[in-house]
């Protein structure tokens, strides 16, 4: 009888502690150590420079994950002087941060001082543009296949047999940038399988929206039956759009760019200024930052002792096909992480 009584004590305290834990609910055990590994971490930034529509992109999005979990980002602005933002990591090597973004100008420029920043155990994101040296993280884009993706429209809108004239040109940044040598490859890819393809100007405007301008403006009085221009980033391709705009060949030349996808893209699509434009979506960049940023706070690996790619989804948007989402508030990105 009395074992009886116990049973029945013990059955009746356990649905207490099931009806308290139905009322109150019951703490995630992996959420106190998600904070903890964050807290006081240092982050450095070392963009190519601040002040365009990447860059902010992923120094806010960045900015309100630090905010949320209690870490800084400090951003070391080289202006666009590759000197400057070599002598930036060296110093900031020597500070020993828990972890380092890098956009690189090139693929060579930073890659020794990416291995010595590896050496003295300080994990290495890259962002948008590779370096030859690889590190814990890559985010950007697949270049090779969005170089593939804007030589396919070009081929479509220009192909005789689609009553286009076959010529076309393309605008490059600088030659040794990730984002100009892969991305010339996915071109030269698919213009390999089209004898009745031209390009008759292949040039590097160095990210430039002025020398973009000089240099379609050129090609257009060498060429005044030109189809397209492919340009390798859309805020260099805003001086495509002005050089076309002048000499009154908007509507014959398809203009074919890619970039941040903000707001800016979109009106520019509408406004004509582009004619075709490939979204990688730099926020959602930010995101993946964020996301390899704590995968490598709380894995607590030993430099280099990963590599990962996190290659950025291509989207095709035209004017008629403009969405309300298909282009993000750089502004509101921006208030959230002042907030």
């Amino acid at each position: 009888m009395k074992n009886n009584l116990i049973a029945v004590a013990a059955a009746a305290l356990c649905g207490t502690m099931g009806l308290v834990q139905a009322n109150e609910g019951i703490d995630d055990p992996q959420r106190l150590p998600y904070y903890e590994v964050a807290k006081d971490k240092k982050v450095v930034f070392v963009p190519l420079s601040m002040g365009f529509d990447l860059t902010e992109t992923w120094a806010a999005v960045m900015q309100r994950q630090a905010n949320d979990l209690g870490y800084t980002i400090d951003i070391r602005d080289p202006n666009w002087s590759t000197d400057a933002g070599a002598q930036a990591l060296t110093q900031v090597i020597s500070e020993k941060p828990d972890l380092i973004v890098a956009h690189n100008p090139d693929v060579q420029v930073y890659a020794r001082l990416l291995q010595r920043a590896q050496k003295a155990g300080i994990p290495v994101l890259q962002i948008n543009m590779k370096s030859a040296f690889p590190t814990e993280g890559f985010v950007g884009p697949d270049w090779v296949a969005l170089g593939e993706k804007l030589a396919n429209v070009a081929v479509d809108k220009c192909s005789p047999a689609n009553g286009g004239s076959g010529k076309i040109a393309i605008t490059q940044g600088p030659l040794t940038a990730a984002a100009s040598a892969y991305q010339m490859r996915g071109v030269a890819n698919v213009i390999a399988q089209h004898d009745d393809i031209q390009v008759v100007s292949n040039q590097a405007a160095d990210w430039d929206a002025s020398k973009a301008r000089t240099v379609t403006a050129t090609a257009v009085q060498q060429h005044p039956d030109l189809c397209a221009v492919i340009g390798f980033w859309d805020g260099m391709d805003i001086g495509t759009g002005a050089a076309l705009e002048e000499s009154g060949l908007s509507e014959q030349v398809t203009v074919i760019t890619s970039g941040a996808g903000t707001t800016t893209a979109c009106q520019n699509l509408e406004k004509g200024v582009f004619d075709v434009y490939v979204s990688y979506d730099a926020k959602g960049q930010g995101r993946d930052l964020n996301m390899l940023i704590m995968n490598i706070f709380q894995a607590d690996l030993e430099a280099g002792a990963v590599k990962a790619s996190l290659f950025s989804p291509l989207t095709e948007i035209h004017a008629d096909t403009i969405k309300a989402d298909s282009c993000y508030s750089l502004e509101e990105l921006q208030t959230a992480a002042q907030g």
